[in-house]
């Protein structure tokens, strides 16, 4: 299974009001591993970051003066993430940016190319229902080292991401059996006949059915005569 841990900086919080994407990073995922086979660019928005933003990721206008334009990476950006799950926290946030990219140059809704799109935000939310589930969170909660955090960034933080998700869905997999690394799937796996082992019945001492009573007895004593198992016939 092949996932991506996606993550994206902007110039600002709408899409819709024209703020853009100026950075993207990707992490690849092959069967829950890292494979270091990742994707990252600067991209030249063709407007200025608000200050908010700018404070959030640190990125300058001048930086991004010479960077590409989404339109001309476009292409290797959807190659790589064609035909698998996308993992992003705050799905909702990174694919609208996507989706009015690529709504500009005429191209269709990220949704075309992938198999889907995970929400790590929801799965916390959902895990951890109450709780602050920011990135930072997760990670401070599931023991990630995000000390080289200082400022949002979108290769780092993707990294950071795959990091968290496998520690969310740890365990997800551990009573499936994995058919692919057994020679020959599940009957690869010999049956034992258990007809003929007798198990033995070990009997209470009278000590031990001694013990047992008097504890029963302490019990029914503690909750004033209202223990089920007197009463039971």
């Amino acid at each position: 299974m092949r996932q991506i841990v996606l993550d994206t900086e902007t110039t600002g919080l709408s899409a819709e009001n024209g703020d853009r994407i100026i950075e993207i990073g990707c992490v690849e995922l092959l069967h829950r591993k890292l494979t270091g086979n990742n994707l990252h660019f600067y991209l030249n928005p063709g407007r200025d970051s608000h200050e908010d933003a700018l404070r959030v990721h640190g990125i300058s206008n001048e930086f991004l003066r010479d960077k590409p334009k989404f339109a001309e990476v476009a292409e290797e950006i959807l190659v790589y993430l064609r035909g698998a799950e996308i993992i992003i926290h705050n799905a909702a946030f990174d694919v609208g940016f996507l989706n009015k990219e690529l709504e500009l140059i005429g191209k269709p809704r990220l949704a075309e190319f992938v198999a889907g799109v995970t929400d790590t935000l929801a799965m916390a939310k959902e895990m951890y229902p109450g709780k602050r589930n920011s990135l930072d969170a997760l990670c401070d909660r599931l023991g990630v080292d995000n000390a080289g955090r200082k400022l949002h960034g979108a290769l780092l933080d993707a990294e950071l991401l795959a990091d968290v998700y496998i520690h969310l869905t740890r365990g997800q997999d551990a009573l499936l059996i994995d058919v692919a690394e057994t020679a020959g799937g599940v009957g690869a796996y010999e049956r034992v006949d258990l007809s003929s082992f007798e198990l033995p019945v070990l009997a209470a001492s009278e000590q031990e059915l001694a013990a047992h009573e008097e504890l029963l007895s302490q019990l029914d004593k503690a909750s004033a005569g209202k223990t089920v198992w007197r009463s039971a016939p």
